[in-house]
């Protein structure tokens, strides 16, 4: 398919995207404080900068995009520029990889969360993330 937009245009819509307050973000901390777990977002001190991070819990939470951490399911590569999206992706992967070895090797827990997760079955998400930091809560207070 080929591009509707001249490069210009695309390269003004992709320098458009947001990397931190997205929709997704700010549906999912809201609902995390409402529930009253207490955290930080886009934490530069951490490595990765989590989209959530509960540092007394030792816990770091990624909202993953399906297209920029390139989702089994639904990630397409385009095919006007394929090499450069291709390796771009890649490095987004080995980068997720390096994040979560990181923090495991540390002793923290990670939490990735597909996009498509969120929109799909948010109750889901947001119950799977509270019963998560209760058990670590839970842990650490023994």
């Amino acid at each position: 398919m080929v591009d509707n937009l001249s490069r210009e245009d695309r390269s003004r819509n992709m320098r458009a995207i947001k990397s931190k307050s997205t929709s997704l973000e700010e549906r999912v901390s809201k609902e995390l404080w409402r529930r009253g777990f207490r955290f930080r977002r886009n934490v530069k001190g951490l490595f990765g900068k989590p989209d959530i991070a509960i540092k007394k819990y030792k816990l770091v939470i990624f909202l993953d995009s399906c297209f920029w951490h390139g989702c089994d399911l639904h990630y397409r590569i385009p095919k006007s520029n394929y090499t450069y999206w291709y390796d771009k992706i890649e490095r987004n992967r080995c980068r997720d990889n390096e994040v979560n070895d990181y923090y495991h090797s540390r002793g923290w827990n990670v939490i990735r969360i597909w996009e498509h997760e969120i929109k799909d079955n948010f109750p889901m998400v947001l119950d799977k993330l509270t019963e998560t930091i209760s058990t670590i809560k839970h842990r650490l207070n023994k």
